[in-house]
């Protein structure tokens, strides 16, 4: 009895120590959270639910043990890091620094993927190739870049700096630095040239074929006030 307790203390123990150096070692994605999710306030609560702020971990272990030349273990911690967080990205990927997935489930990363500083994504995402072609085949995502919910953005594209990718949009070219992407495929719409700050807030998003649709009503109403 003695030794079950004994054993089970040594495994608390080895338990709380590990989410010490996590925390201590992952502190700037721990504050991007805090930074960029209204719904975080508790920061135990952040550093032990939230499965963006894992996968951000499973990912950067196995990414420098990739760069190391480490065989096979980044890919299995890459998929571990699935298997617990229903996220997935690979190890091969580049990610700058406060990069955030909210919610995250169903999100996937591709290989060959560049993705800049300040870039939020939502669940669904995937940042995929598409064919079987080789070398660089994913996109590459600029800083500042905020991905909607379910948006599909395929091949080796470049996401300009500032630019917003709507929900459920289908992107396979490239985009202009501020700019809004929005439909399937998804259709470009300038944000007057200006950075987006729509970081939980969708509700503002332009959508290009509304305002042709607002443009052409306001040309018939000139006309009609003319004769």
């Amino acid at each position: 009895m003695t030794t079950c307790i004994f054993v089970l203390l040594i495994l608390i123990a080895a338990y709380v120590l590990f989410w010490v150096v996590i925390a201590a070692l992952f502190r700037k994605e721990i504050a991007t959270v805090f930074d960029r999710d209204p719904a975080a306030t508790n920061y135990l609560e952040v550093l032990l639910t939230y499965s963006g702020l894992h996968a951000i971990v499973f990912y950067r272990i196995a990414h420098i043990l990739r760069k190391a030349g480490v065989p096979f273990l980044p890919r299995w911690i890459s998929q571990m890091g699935r298997f617990f967080t229903g996220i997935e990205i690979h190890p091969g990927a580049e990610i700058g620094e406060d990069f955030f997935i909210d919610h995250g489930m169903g999100v996937v990363i591709g290989e060959t993927t560049i993705i800049g500083n300040d870039v939020l994504i939502y669940q669904g995402v995937t940042l995929g190739g598409t064919g079987k072609e080789r070398g660089k085949r994913h996109p590459t995502i600029g800083d500042n870049v905020v991905i909607g919910a379910g948006a599909k953005v395929l091949g080796n594209i470049t996401i300009g700096d500032n630019a917003y990718i709507g929900s459920n949009a289908v992107v396979i070219k490239d985009v202009p630095q501020n700019s809004t992407v929005v439909g399937v495929p998804g259709r470009i719409t300038k944000q007057e040239g200006k950075k987006l700050d729509l970081s939980l807030d969708h509700i503002h998003v332009l959508d290009p074929i509304l305002q042709e649709i607002e443009d052409l009503k306001a040309r018939l109403d000139k006309v009609e006030k003319q004769k």
